[in-house]
């Protein structure tokens, strides 16, 4: 087998994560893009990793070695992840991550910034306490 359909097969796996993580807004589905795109590079380097034992007779396979640690991590990195979306959800209602700005922020569904509405009516409050 050539080296060049894993390539290409990872190369489209990566491109397609890599939109995912740049075009949802749900949590959840940036997290599942992000796994498709560490599976792109696990495959790139299981394909290597044959590809080059075949031309160096290497025993050592440290390719899938890599390999497997790399599935060990993102394991632990999707249940962290998780973990930290269900709390976000508990919490703010919602998985959007465009609505999930700092936590000094409020926004009311209708647009009303709390924050600027209390800039405002404090500014408001010491015009009149200088007229008085």
């Amino acid at each position: 087998m050539h080296l060049a359909y894993p390539a290409v097969l990872s190369a489209l796996l990566f491109c397609t994560g890599l939109y995912g993580v740049l075009a949802r807004r749900n949590a959840i589905l940036v997290l599942m893009s992000v796994e498709l795109m560490l599976n792109a590079v696990n495959l790139n380097l299981v394909a290597f990793d044959v590809w080059l034992s075949k031309t160096a007779e290497e025993t050592l396979h440290s390719g899938q070695a890599l390999t497997l640690f790399t599935i060990a991590i993102a394991a632990a990195e999707i249940g962290i992840g998780l973990a930290i979306v269900l709390a976000v959800h508990r919490n703010r209602g919602t998985a959007d991550i465009d609505k999930l700005r700092d936590t000094a922020e409020r926004h009311d569904p209708d647009g009303t910034d709390h924050d600027a509405l209390t800039a405002e009516q404090s500014g408001e409050a010491q015009k009149a306490e200088a007229t008085a």
